[in-house]
């Protein structure tokens, strides 16, 4: 039976449709990003790739037993963590996500290694999932070296601990407390043998934070164990199991640096020219100190960091027209929202009041922005 026009157009109609839905779906899978698909890993030092810009690594160096982790499109998760050692000793492994390099193994498109001047701001964030049936601690290392290398152990490594569960410490000792990023930490101090390790322990588990690395990174500076002049190679997130650990995971990671011209004094982290006055009034077990930072150079600054390490004994228990980070040991003043531009030749003032044991003493340098200044 022939068809009647009514019919024949109805079908080219069907037809013309069903051509235009495939053409639309044919650019929808050519322009649309595709999902990745999780990738497991189990062999000692394997890794893999997310996002385009992160390495997922198992990492696996202290015990021969199994331990598989699952690459995931925002972080990883570990599958399987066969075995324990020693809780006084060194943890089983150190799965991780990084941007940077670690040994020769960099990331696609990263920044690093970079100067710590070079760096105005290194933010970063992070979101964990805890388990309870594990001995482990969750942490960040963030590694300095004087070098921009790539190839092997840096010569201070940074840690972040933002959860630990079981009886595990730390490299080192503790040497007081510090107010980095808005949160009090317990500081450590010490040397694996290899390099200098200085680590941040949360007095609580922390699940999710975002932060800037370089707040870090400036402690370190200031506490002697590293220089302005020195290169952030990588910024790791992840766990040290030392028993079980299955179920742990990095649900999210980002780690993105911001660099300033050297020639760009405005830019925090940045070099500048500096002068700094240090007027104190001491007393038996007190003083008050007035601080002024004058700008020597020819650009604007616009936002300051004033980086000093206060003599033992010394401890600050209030402070007026600027935000201090540390209390005691390593302290960093950075600007209020009335005195964070410097013109070239400007001033700004604060002042702190503090107490004291032994011999009162002036800190011995000072740093704006990380370039030293003069006194």
């Amino acid at each position: 039976m022939r068809p009647s026009p009514h019919h024949a157009r109805r079908a080219r109609g069907l037809l013309g449709a069903l051509l235009t839905s495939l053409v639309s779906l044919a650019a929808l899978l050519t322009t649309a990003p595709l999902a990745q698909a999780d990738t497991t890993l189990c062999e000692a030092f394997g890794s893999t790739t997310i996002q385009g810009r992160y390495v997922v690594q198992n990492n696996r160096w202290g015990t021969s037993a199994t331990q598989c982790i699952t690459a995931t499109d925002s972080g990883f998760r570990i599958t399987q963590a066969d075995g324990s050692v020693p809780m006084n000793g060194a943890p089983k492994s150190y799965p991780s996500i990084f941007n940077g390099c670690h040994y020769t193994n960099c990331s696609p498109g990263t920044q690093l290694p970079a100067q710590l001047s070079t760096i105005s701001t290194a933010p970063s964030s992070i979101s964990f999932n805890y388990v309870n049936n594990a001995v482990y601690d969750a942490a960040y290392d963030i590694w300095l070296d004087p070098t921009p290398r790539t190839d092997g152990v840096n010569r201070t490594e940074i840690m972040i601990w933002f959860n630990r569960v079981g009886s595990v410490q730390p490299i080192g000792s503790p040497v007081g407390n510090a107010n980095v990023g808005g949160r009090t930490w317990q500081v450590w101090s010490g040397s694996n043998g290899t390099n200098d390790v200085l680590s941040f322990v949360a007095p609580s588990a922390i699940s999710s934070w975002n932060f800037d690395v370089m707040d870090f990174a400036r402690q370190a500076v200031s506490r002697g164990i590293a220089q302005n002049n020195w290169y952030l190679t990588s910024v790791q997130a992840g766990f040290e199991p030392w028993q079980n650990g299955a179920g742990l995971a990095v649900t999210s990671f980002s780690s993105t640096v911001n660099k300033g011209s050297s020639s760009d004094p405005g830019t925090p982290g940045g070099a500048t020219a500096c002068k700094v006055a240090y007027g104190a009034n001491a007393w038996q077990g007190g003083f008050t100190a007035d601080v002024t930072i004058t700008n020597t150079g020819t650009s604007p600054v616009s936002g300051w960091k004033l980086a000093f390490t206060l003599p033992s004994g010394q401890q600050i228990t209030n402070a007026w027209n600027a935000n201090l980070s540390g209390s005691s040991g390593a302290v960093t003043a950075s600007n209020v929202s009335h005195n964070s531009e410097l013109a070239p030749g400007g001033q700004a003032t604060f002042g702190f009041q503090g107490t004291s044991s032994g011999t009162f003493a002036k800190p011995s340098a000072f740093s704006l922005n990380g370039t030293a200044c003069t006194t």
